[in-house]
């Protein structure tokens, strides 16, 4: 049984704990870095921002055009989505450990000291 101490400055913040509860937001804490919609997108944007799978990524493209094509076009594709699969992996694995670790930290009992 794990128990979180939190101690007050003084009591002059609880005089208006009605109307300061309505205006900031709630005490809980959140280290993961997407939400569940907004990862694949905001994913991909970081994997883009790495130079190789940029490199990559214009080779697929250029493989596109029948002109200067030298592989097949989904042998190209497959280092690139290999890599991008491995890293969405990892990253998803990482968050839901966060995520859960956060869900524990949240529920976790605390005792308030009022002075």
């Amino acid at each position: 049984n794990k128990w979180r101490i939190v101690l007050p400055d003084n009591g002059k913040q609880w005089k208006h704990c009605k109307q300061a509860s309505t205006f900031y937001s709630g005490n809980r804490i959140r280290t993961t870095k997407y939400m569940w919609f907004s990862f694949l997108p905001q994913n991909l944007f970081e994997q883009f921002h790495r130079v190789g799978n940029l490199y990559f990524f214009f080779l697929v493209v250029l493989n596109w055009f029948p002109q200067v094509e030298v592989f097949h076009r989904e042998i190209t594709m497959l280092p690139l989505l290999v890599v991008l699969l491995a890293s969405m992996t990892k990253d998803a694995v990482e968050e839901y450990r966060k995520y859960q670790h956060d869900k524990t930290i949240n529920f976790t009992k605390t005792r308030v000291y009022n002075k």
